[in-house]
C-alpha cells in the first residue's frame, strides 16, 4: 500500500473561509429556473410556485450566497422586466442561451426564494446592453428606503423594506466574443469605474465585484485583468474568475489532475492584483470573487432552442467528476486568504449538484457530497499542510500528488477536519501528524467511492453514487492514520479536546 503523511499545526494559518465561500448560482439558463427551482405547476410548488423538494435539497446544502441572474444571460437582461404583476411582464427573446424568457420569475421573486433558503443574494447589474442608469435603478429599487421613483416602485409592490443587497457584480465575462456587447478591457474598466461611482452614491455599504478574464485560455488573460484593475483598483472590492474543468479525452488520470490548472489560475490573478497594488502604491488588497466554477461534462439531455425550460447541459455527473470537483473545492480552500466569495456554477439542471424532472423528482448529483461536506465542516481556519504524497505523471502533467489534501480548523466547534481526494487505483495508507494540536478524539471518517467510475445517481437510483460513515482512520498519541480507498473522498473530522 503506497503511504502519504501531512503535518497538520494549528499556527499554520492561511486565512479565515469566509461564510461566502460556500455559495452558488442561478442564471436564467435552460432549466435552471423554469422547471427547476421554479414550477408552479408541480405536485411540490408552494404559494410562490417555488418546488419545495429542490428548496429542501437546496437548504440541506446550506448555501451562504446566491449569485443572480447570470452570467451570460445578465448582458441583455432588462431587471424592470421580472418586477411588478406578472400578467403585465414581456415575454422576451433571451439571445444568450437563445430560449423564450416569459419573466414570470424575476428580481422579487428570486429576493423571496433566497430568503426561504436562507441564503444572502449577489446581484449582477447588466453592463452589456445597459450600464451606469440600469445599475444606479436597479440599486435604488433594492437598496433604497423610501422616496425616489424606483424605491418607491419598489414599495407599490408590496415590498416596504429594501432588500438591503451587500454583493454586486459589475457585469459578467465582458472580454468574451460570445457575450452580448462585448467590451474592450479598457471600454470595460471605464464603465466599471463610473458605474461604481454611481451605485456607492447610491449606497455607500455595498461591495462590488469587477470583471476579471473569463477563463485562463483567454490570450488576452491576465492583461485584461490588470488594464482592468487599473481603471477600477479604488472603487471596488474583489475581482471575478471564473473556471470550468472539462474532461477532452478518456483519460482519468489527466481529468483528476486538472484542478491544477484551476490552482495555478488564482496564483495568476493574485500575482496580477498584486502587481496593481505595487504600482497604484496602496495598502489596499484586492479580494477575488470565485463566483463560477465547476466541472463540466457533455449533457445527456438535447437542448432545443427557443422555448422555455427546455434542460441545457443538463448532465449525470459520474463519481470521478466527484473527485476533480472535490479537488477544485480543495484549491478554494487552500486560498482562503485571497478568495473571498466562491460560487459553484450552477445549483440546479445546468451541470449542477441537483437535478430535477419536469413534474416529477429532484435528486442529488454526486457532486452535491462534497460541497455539503465542504459547507458543513470546512468554515474556519483553513490551514496550511506539509504533505508528502507519492506522485504520477501525465502526458499533460508532471508530479501530480496522489493525496490532494486541505485542512480546517473551527476553534470555536473544537473541530478539526481534513479532506482528502486519493486520486490513485490504489488504496492509500495516509498519516496525520496532530501532535500540535494536543489531544484529539477522532469524531468520523466519511468517504466516497464507487467500483465505477462511470457510476451515476438517477431518478430511479438516486442513492448510487453517496457517501458513507466509517472510513477506517485510528488516532494514536497525536498519529492518525487513515486508509483512503482508490479514487476517494475523504471528509476526517476530530474533536480537539478543550475547544469551545
Amino acid at each position: 500500500m503506497q503511504r502519504a503523511r501531512s503535518i497538520v499545526s494549528k499556527d499554520f494559518i492561511i486565512g479565515t473561509t469566509g461564510d461566502r465561500l460556500f455559495g452558488s448560482f442561478v442564471e436564467h439558463m435552460g432549466s435552471v429556473v423554469y422547471n427547476g427551482i421554479y414550477e408552479p405547476e408541480h405536485e411540490s410548488a408552494d404559494e410562490d410556485g417555488f418546488r419545495q423538494d429542490v428548496l429542501g435539497l437546496v437548504k440541506e446544502l446550506g448555501l451562504s450566497v446566491v449569485r443572480y441572474p447570470g452570467g451570460n444571460f445578465t448582458s441583455g437582461y432588462n431587471w424592470e422586466d421580472g418586477i411588478g404583476p406578472k400578467a403585465e411582464r414581456p415575454v422576451k427573446l433571451d439571445l444568450a442561451w437563445r430560449q423564450l424568457e416569459p419573466n414570470t420569475f424575476g428580481l422579487d421573486e428570486f429576493m423571496r426564494w433566497t430568503r426561504k433558503v436562507g441564503a444572502e443574494a449577489i446581484m449582477t447589474v447588466n453592463l452589456g446592453t445597459r450600464g451606469i442608469d440600469e445599475a444606479r435603478n436597479m440599486i435604488e429599487y433594492c437598496n433604497f428606503p423610501k422616496g425616489g421613483k424606483y424605491s418607491d416602485l419598489r414599495r407599490s409592490h408590496g415590498i416596504e423594506q429594501p432588500y438591503a443587497i451587500r454583493t454586486w457584480c459589475l457585469g459578467n465575462e465582458l472580454d468574451g466574443e460570445w457575450q452580448i456587447a462585448r467590451k474592450t478591457a479598457d471600454e470595460y474598466g471605464r464603465l466599471a469605474c463610473e458605474t461604481a461611482k454611481a451605485m456607492r452614491w447610491v449606497d455607500p455599504t455595498v461591495e462590488l465585484v469587477a470583471v476579471g478574464s473569463s477563463a485562463r485560455h483567454m490570450p488576452t488573460f491576465p492583461e485584461w485583468d490588470r488594464t482592468v484593475l487599473m481603471h477600477t483598483y479604488e472603487h471596488v472590492d474583489h475581482l471575478s474568475l471564473h473556471h470550468y474543468i472539462g474532461k477532452k479525452q478518456n483519460d482519468t488520470k489527466t481529468f483528476l489532475a486538472m484542478p491544477l490548472e484551476m490552482e495555478q489560475q488564482i496564483k495568476d490573478v493574485i500575482a496580477t492584483c498584486d502587481y496593481v497594488q505595487s504600482v497604484k502604491r496602496t495598502s489596499k488588497r484586492m479580494k477575488l470573487s470565485f463566483d463560477e466554477w465547476n466541472v463540466w461534462r457533455e449533457p445527456d439531455v438535447e437542448y432545443v432552442p427557443w422555448q422555455t425550460g427546455c434542460p441545457f447541459d443538463w448532465v449525470k455527473f459520474h463519481m470521478e467528476d466527484a473527485l476533480v470537483f472535490g479537488s477544485a473545492l480543495l484549491s478554494i480552500l487552500r486560498h482562503a486568504d485571497r478568495i473571498d466569495i466562491a460560487c459553484q456554477s450552477l445549483l440546479v439542471n445546468t451541470i449542477p449538484m441537483i437535478l430535477t424532472e419536469k413534474g416529477g423528482a429532484a435528486w442529488r448529483n454526486p457532486t452535491f457530497y462534497p460541497f455539503l461536506h465542504a459547507s458543513r465542516y470546512g468554515r474556519g481556519q483553513a490551514l496550511r499542510l506539509v504533505t508528502d504524497s507519492p506522485k504520477y505523471d501525465t502526458a499533460a502533467y508532471t508530479d501530480v500528488a496522489i493525496v490532494d489534501s486541505a485542512a480546517v480548523y473551527n476553534e470555536e466547534k473544537g473541530e478539526l477536519t481534513v479532506f482528502a481526494v486519493n486520486r490513485g487505483e490504489e488504496a492509500v495508507l495516509y498519516e496525520l501528524d496532530t501532535r500540535d494540536f494536543g489531544s484529539l478524539a477522532f469524531a468520523e471518517h466519511i468517504v466516497m467511492s464507487h467500483e465505477r467510475l462511470s457510476a451515476v445517481n438517477t431518478a430511479q437510483r438516486p442513492d448510487e453514487v453517496k457517501p458513507r460513515t466509517g472510513g477506517k482512520t485510528t488516532l494514536d498519541g497525536g498519529r492518525a492514520e487513515s486508509v483512503l480507498e482508490p479514487y476517494s473522498w475523504n471528509v476526517i473530522r476530530f474533536a480537539v479536546k478543550g475547544g469551545q
